[in-house]
């Protein structure tokens, strides 16, 4: 019998499984509602540069099981671009999407330059990569905390991709424990991009106890220059966008 997973303990296994659904579970999410609306089109393009730079190697290392997850993770990443950009970039919400991505990739290019195991192109490349994936998430993270409201599915998305991350930190713990191997670069990325999702989580929560204070005198500003209605009374502010959130008047 053929091992096609090589020696991948099972913490990997189910982590890289857990990102294959994720992947599914965005897709599905898209095609469906027809829709990308609440997608962070930036997160995306940062997740297509991290597959892309990290698999140089996809013809010239060829293992049944790490071929097909590199081949399934860089062809959805730009069917995925494709629908948020070309087939439904009407309902792209791109004014919410306005994290400064570009950051993100410069302070990546910087890292991966002083700190690596070795001065090569594709080590550069594969630095690279494990860099920007810990920060790959924050433009999504910032389009939420902006709307103040996130879809289900994108939510189980999110789940399965931190679940994913997280499976993989004790996929490393496992092996430095049982094989004395430990990749720094790769194990203190994945527990920075683990500590950004419970943030998020932890800041999302908070916002959702509160009303959304920017929003509503942002509709009181309007309401201002907005004409009187009948009988001279004036539009109220709206209500909170939060759920849970009522403002009486």
């Amino acid at each position: 019998m053929v091992n096609i997973i090589g020696n991948l303990n099972s913490f990997g296994f189910c982590g890289d499984m857990l990102h294959v659904v994720a992947i599914l579970i965005l897709l599905r999410y898209i095609w469906k509602s027809q829709s990308v609306n609440g997608i962070s089109g930036k997160s995306l393009i940062l997740f297509a540069l991290v597959y892309t730079t990290r698999y140089l190697d996809l013809f010239s290392v060829i293992s049944v099981y790490n071929t097909i997850l590199k081949v399934i993770y860089i062809i959805t990443s730009y069917v995925t671009l494709y629908l948020i950009y070309i087939k439904f970039r009407y309902t792209y919400d791109r004014s919410n999407d306005t994290f400064r991505a570009e950051i993100l990739m410069v302070s990546s290019s910087v890292l991966a330059l002083f700190v690596n195991y070795e001065l090569s192109l594709s080590e550069f490349c594969w630095t690279f990569s494990i860099y920007l994936e810990s920060v790959a998430m924050l433009p999504q993270f910032f389009m939420i905390i902006k709307n103040g409201e996130v879809e289900r599915m994108i939510g189980y998305y999110l789940f399965a991709m931190g679940s994913y991350r997280a499976l993989h930190i004790m996929n490393w713990m496992y092996r430095y424990k049982i094989e004395g191997f430990y990749n720094a670069i790769a194990a203190n990325s994945g527990l920075l991009q683990s500590i950004l999702y419970i943030i998020f989580l932890i800041l999302y929560s908070m916002l959702q106890k509160m009303p959304n204070y920017f929003h509503l005198v942002r509709n009181q500003q309007n309401n201002r220059h907005s004409p009187e209605l009948k009988g001279g009374q004036t539009l109220l502010p709206q209500p909170s966008r939060w759920p849970g959130i009522s403002i009486k008047v």
